[in-house]
């Protein structure tokens, strides 16, 4: 099963369209909002981004490298941003040297990974003493439903879970912030399933151009649509309590001890 979804999403990185569509995403834009700001201040000397896939958060710097298991993704990452450095890797065996990045960002990663724990260790090898990382993840496993299974997400995590891992890797937190909310759950939900029955019963033909043009139209409207739809899908993530959000971020330090 996994290897089938692995081929889908392997398949989906191959289709231009869905690299416009999924970069034009509310949450995914959220999500970038959310790292950016993190950085806003910072001057960071190199950037690890594990796990970037079409869709980086860290986007406006060329000292970063992108880290990620899909050629594909990187190839078409390469083409469609050109900052930076791209690296096929596994996040969990990262091809790097001990401390040579100041800071690493991962977003929505660890919930795919079968040994996220090593994954984070292997983050913390690879980064300076005292280096920052920030990670966003789904979180409360009560969510856990079609979407997550659709997009291949192993876990959702509570958040003393989060915590209890980065500390073990050596990590002192920073802060905690929400991200997204209930919205963004019960948005996912009806999407994924509308998506799932559109490629189950989408018909077998060739392209034309026809199909192109109208494919144009759609992103405009696309794109349109879910920036206005960030609108409340913000306002449901600054109102909703902690306990309900669906999405965290969390800032971290490594602490001098660890190396």
């Amino acid at each position: 099963m996994h290897d089938l979804k692995a081929n889908r999403f392997q398949k989906n990185f191959e289709e231009i369209e869905y690299v416009h569509l999924k970069n034009y995403l509310y949450n995914y834009r959220m999500r970038k909002i959310a790292f950016e700001k993190k950085f806003q201040h910072e001057k960071p000397k190199l950037i690890l981004e594990c796990g970037s896939g079409i869709s980086p958060v860290i986007a406006r710097t060329d000292r970063i490298v992108y880290l990620d298991l899909s050629f594909t993704a990187l190839k078409i990452l390469k083409r469609t941003h050109s900052k930076g450095c791209y690296v096929a890797g596994d996040a969990a065996h990262l091809p790097f040297k001990s401390a040579v990045f100041s800071h690493a960002v991962s977003s929505e990663v660890l919930e795919h990974l079968e040994d996220d724990q090593k994954a984070i260790k292997e983050l913390a090898r690879v980064m300076y003493p005292s280096g920052r990382l920030v990670v966003s993840f789904p979180h409360r496993k009560f969510y856990f439903a079609y979407d997550d299974r659709f997009v291949n997400h192993l876990r959702r995590y509570e958040v003393f879970e989060m915590e209890d891992r980065l500390k073990a890797a050596g990590f002192k937190l920073l802060r905690i912030q929400k991200v997204l909310g209930p919205l963004d759950k019960i948005t996912m939900c009806f999407a994924t399933f509308c998506f799932s029955l559109i490629q189950k019963f989408k018909p077998q033909v060739k392209r034309r151009s026809s199909n192109f043009r109208l494919m144009k139209v759609f992103a405009f409207f696309f794109n349109w649509a879910n920036l206005l739809y960030m609108v409340p899908a913000m306002l449901d993530a600054i109102i909703i309590p902690r306990a309900f959000a669906t999405v965290l971020l969390i800032d971290s330090t490594l602490s001098d001890s660890h190396h």
